[in-house]
Formats: structure tokens, sequence, C-alpha cells
């Protein structure tokens, strides 16, 4: 059976990247992009180049936007309406879960599909078997179409709230963009005392790279722990913790380092202490980070 026709709208790395890899699985690919010089890859590996959006839309039944937000979905896709009729969208263009939801609901209102999705590799690794990618919407639109979509990454459906996707998508950078500030602090901390990057960053990686063998340290999966409201204390404690999250503040102040991120750290464990909870194991802060209070 032939591989199924795509069109693939928005060329920036990740988009080429994409086009890529379904053009080297054998899908027809069509292409379609705002400032079309971008297109010429494209087209020298073997994809269409549409005239407009609605061409675009009319060359597959799948349609992938690769776009800045969706604000721009409906900047490129608002004056062909009339074409998506029939179309199921995979938008993998990033932005929050309620502009997810608001974009399917669009989709329906002119008779298209819509999934919502996120791509956690970067673009060389698109089409490898590193590659995934997170999907919410229909479970049988995203079946339907899963095997062209399985060229870009393994898909992992998260359920029918378009939201889920996004949600997942942005958790995953909550995790990473905290963890580059947190090494970035900790670089300049040291640098504080003379310690070059160069020296500093290879000695920080060390704790990067240790995390999950410290998650797991317990002998337990510490998500299940947490979803079963246990957090034992017999290593970690969040008076320890939070003991250890004063002297990095305390420190930084006296280098003359930024404090925004101690002090939010510092946050969580006071909370905790302040609940009761200070004997109780570090994971303990996620009650406080779940229900915030409002300042008086």
């Amino acid at each position: 059976m032939s591989a199924t026709p795509v069109t693939l709208v928005g060329l920036g790395p990740m988009g080429r990247a994409m086009v890529r890899a379904l053009l080297a699985a054998g899908h027809p690919v069509t292409v379609w992009n705002r400032t079309a010089d971008r297109a010429a890859g494209a087209v020298a590996d073997g994809a269409t180049l549409a005239a407009s959006p609605a061409d675009a839309l009319a060359a597959s039944e799948l349609v992938i936007l690769s776009l800045t937000d969706y604000r721009a979905m409906y900047d490129v896709l608002g004056g062909a309406t009339t074409a998506l009729t029939g179309r199921t969208i995979v938008n993998l263009s990033s932005d929050t879960p309620a502009r997810a939801r608001e974009a399917a609901a669009w989709a329906a209102r002119h008779g298209a599909h819509f999934v919502a999705g996120g791509v956690m590799v970067p673009p060389p690794m698109v089409g490898t078997e590193a590659a995934y990618v997170y999907y919410s919407g229909p479970s049988e639109v995203f079946e339907a179409h899963r095997p062209a979509l399985t060229r870009i990454g393994a898909p992992r459906h998260l359920g029918e709230d378009p939201g889920l996707a996004q949600l997942m998508y942005l958790a995953h950078l909550d995790v990473f963009l905290t963890s580059l500030s947190a090494l970035m602090h900790a670089t300049a901390l040291l640098g504080a005392a003379g310690i070059s990057a160069t020296r500093a960053v290879p000695e920080l990686m060390q704790t990067v790279a240790g995390i999950p063998a410290m998650l797991r340290a317990g002998g337990d999966d510490p998500g299940a722990r947490i979803d079963a409201g246990e957090h034992p204390g017999d290593m970690n404690t969040v008076t320890m913790m939070g003991a250890t999250a004063e002297h990095v503040l305390d420190t930084s102040d006296a280098l003359g380092i930024d404090l925004a991120l101690p002090r939010a750290v510092r946050a969580h464990y006071l909370r905790a202490i302040a609940d009761g909870h200070g004997k109780d194991g570090w994971t303990r802060i996620v009650d406080g980070i779940r229900t915030p209070r409002t300042p008086a």
C-alpha cells in the first residue's frame, strides 16, 4: 500500500526536518511557507510547493502545522477556511493548553478534525529512533493517521482533551528550562569565586546526570509514592533540604549572585515546614506547589 500524502505548513528547522523524515518514508509531501524561499530545500528533496494555503490544504487529508504559535495558524489558514472541510489538522506548534482547545473548536466549526501535538526532540533527531511526540485529541482521528505520524517520532497519545499534549510539552520544558537556569546560576556562583565555566560546567553536569539515580534511590517509583500521598523521610527530609536551600541562598547573597531562583526554591521548603511536614521526604513540597497561598 502506498504511503498517504501529507501536507506540511511551516518550514522552519523543525518543519524541514519533518518533511525530510516523511519523504524518506515514501510519503508524497506538499509544503507551504509564508516565506517561499524557505521551501527551496524541501522542493529539492522531493516535496511539492503549493501556490497558496488553500492549495496546500487541498493536496492532502492530513495537514501538519509547524508554526511559531497557534496565532500563526489563524493567520495562515484563516483565509482558506472553506478548504478545511474533511481535513485533519495536526498542529505541532507550541502554545498553551487553552489555545489548543480553542483551535480544536475553531477547526470543528470549519468541518475539520484537530489533533494537538508537541515534538520532544530537536530537529536533527526527528525521524530517528530517539524521537517521540505527544498527541491529544480524538482517538479515532489520531489512530487513522498514526502510520504517517510515526515517521516523525514514536507517537504517544495522551487522551481526547486537545490541551493535554501542550500541557505535557510545557511540563517537560518546565523541567528543562528550570534546570538550565539552575545550571547557569551554579556556574555564576562558582565564577564569583574565580572558577571558570570551562571547569565548572563539567563538574556540575555530574549532578544533572545523576538525578535519575537519586530519584530511584529509595527503590520505589517516586511518582507512584507521590500519587499515594506517601513522602517517606528516611533520606532527604524537607528540613534537611530546606537548610541546604538556605545555605545556597545565603552564599548567593554573599557573592552578589541573583537571588530569584534560590529564593523560590527555599520558599517551597519553608512552606512544607510551616505546614508541619519537616520530617517528611523532600517530595512533600509538591503539596505547596499545587496549592499556593494567596499573599495577604
